[in-house]
C-alpha cells in the first residue's frame, strides 16, 4: 500500500488499475472519529470530511478544530476534504489553505440538496444557477496542486442535466466525478438511477465514482462489472453494514443476516462512544452525535436496538444499555 505521499503526488487518489471503494462525505456524520474507525475496521480506499462551508461571511483561517480533524490519517488512506460556497475567490483561498495544512485533495460539493444560504445558491442549488458553476471550477483548479474532484446530482430538477454539464468539467480540469444520480429537487426519495451512471460513464473520459442505493454486494457488483464506473461511493449503506466493503473485496454475495447486522451495530457505537467522549464537549454532544446514527441502523433490522438506545436520557444510561446488549 503507497503512502499518502505517493498518492498525492498522482492524479487520482487511489492506485492504478483498481477500482476505489470510497466512504461517503456525511454532513454530521464523517467526522474525524467515524472515519478513524472505518480506516481500522474495513479500511476504506478513501475517505471525504465532512463539507467545509466557505459561502459569505468574511475571509478567515480554518479554525483549529477542523485542521485538526482534517490531518492524515494513520495507514496511508488518502483523505479528500470537501468544500461548499458559492464565491471562487473565498473557495481558492479555502483550499490553498487546506493544503498548507496538509490536505493533498479537495473536492467541490454540488450535490447537498439542502445548499441555500439566506441569500445564496450552493451545493445542489448550484445546479439550477449551472452559469455559476465555471467560476467555481476555474478557482479551484487554479491552486488545487492534488486531485480536484466535483460530488454532484444527475441534475436540479431534469436527470439528463448532467450530459450538459461533462465537457465543462473536461474543459476546466476536474480529475474525477461522484455520482449520484437523482435530481436535487428529489432529495432522497424515490431511487438512484444508474443508468444515468452507466451512460455518463460512455459520455466522458474521466473516471465516475458511483454514489447512491449501494447497499448490497450484488448491487456493488452489477454496477462495478456491467457499467465502466471507476469505483464505489458507500455512505448510508456503508454505516449499516460497515462490512459490506470487506465482502465487495471479496465478492461475498452473502446476505449478512439479523445477528451479524446487530454486532456490527454495537460494535460501530461502543468503539465511537470512548471517541466522541474525548472528541466533543458535554454529555449532550455526545449523546446527541451518537443518537444521529440510529435511524441508519434501524434501516437494516435493528429496531429494538435502536429503540432501547434513543430511550436513553443520559450518556450514562445509553452506555449502560449498550453494555447490555453487547453481554446479554
Amino acid at each position: 500500500m503507497p503512502t499518502d505521499s505517493t498518492i498525492i503526488n498522482s492524479p487520482l487518489p487511489w492506485r492504478s488499475n483498481t477500482k476505489p471503494l470510497m466512504l461517503a462525505p456525511m454532513q454530521g456524520l464523517s467526522n474525524r472519529g467515524l472515519r478513524s474507525l472505518f480506516i481500522e475496521w474495513v479500511r476504506p480506499d478513501v475517505v471525504f470530511s465532512e463539507f467545509i462551508r466557505v459561502a459569505g461571511g468574511k475571509r478567515r483561517n480554518l479554525r483549529p478544530t477542523q485542521i485538526q480533524d482534517l490531518a492524515p490519517h494513520r495507514r496511508g488512506v488518502p483523505l479528500i476534504a470537501q468544500l461548499i460556497g458559492h464565491q471562487p475567490d473565498l473557495l481558492a483561498e479555502a483550499a490553498q489553505a487546506l493544503q498548507d495544512s496538509g490536505v493533498g485533495h479537495i473536492n467541490l460539493n454540488l450535490g447537498c440538496p439542502f445548499g441555500r444560504t439566506t441569500s445564496s445558491a450552493i451545493g445542489g442549488e448550484l445546479l439550477n444557477l449551472p452559469q455559476q458553476i465555471p467560476p467555481l471550477l476555474a478557482a479551484l483548479r487554479q491552486v488545487v496542486t492534488g486531485s480536484f474532484s466535483v460530488k454532484l446530482r444527475a441534475g436540479y430538477d431534469q436527470p439528463r442535466q448532467i450530459f450538459k454539464l461533462l465537457p465543462l468539467f473536461e474543459d476546466t480540469g476536474v480529475d474525477f466525478l461522484v455520482l449520484h444520480p437523482r435530481t436535487v429537487v428529489q432529495k432522497y426519495s424515490g431511487a438512484a438511477d444508474h443508468n444515468i451512471t452507466a451512460e455518463a460513464v460512455q459520455h466522458t473520459r474521466l473516471p465516475i465514482i458511483a454514489n447512491g442505493d449501494i447497499t448490497t454486494v450484488a448491487q456493488g457488483q452489477q454496477l462495478l462489472e456491467k457499467t465502466g464506473i471507476a469505483g464505489l461511493m458507500l455512505g448510508r449503506g456503508a454505516l449499516a453494514d460497515p462490512m459490506l466493503f470487506s465482502r465487495l473485496r471479496n465478492e461475498d454475495s452473502n446476505v449478512p443476516t439479523a445477528i451479524e447486522l446487530r454486532h456490527n451495530a454495537l460494535y460501530l457505537l461502543g468503539k465511537l462512544l470512548p471517541n466522541y467522549r474525548q472528541r466533543y464537549c458535554g454529555q449532550s454532544q455526545v449523546l446527541a452525535k451518537l443518537r444521529s446514527l440510529l435511524p441508519y441502523l434501524q434501516e437494516v433490522g435493528c429496531e429494538s436496538l435502536c429503540d432501547a438506545l434513543r430511550g436513553a436520557k443520559t450518556l450514562e444510561a445509553f452506555e449502560a444499555q449498550l453494555k447490555r446488549m453487547e453481554n446479554p
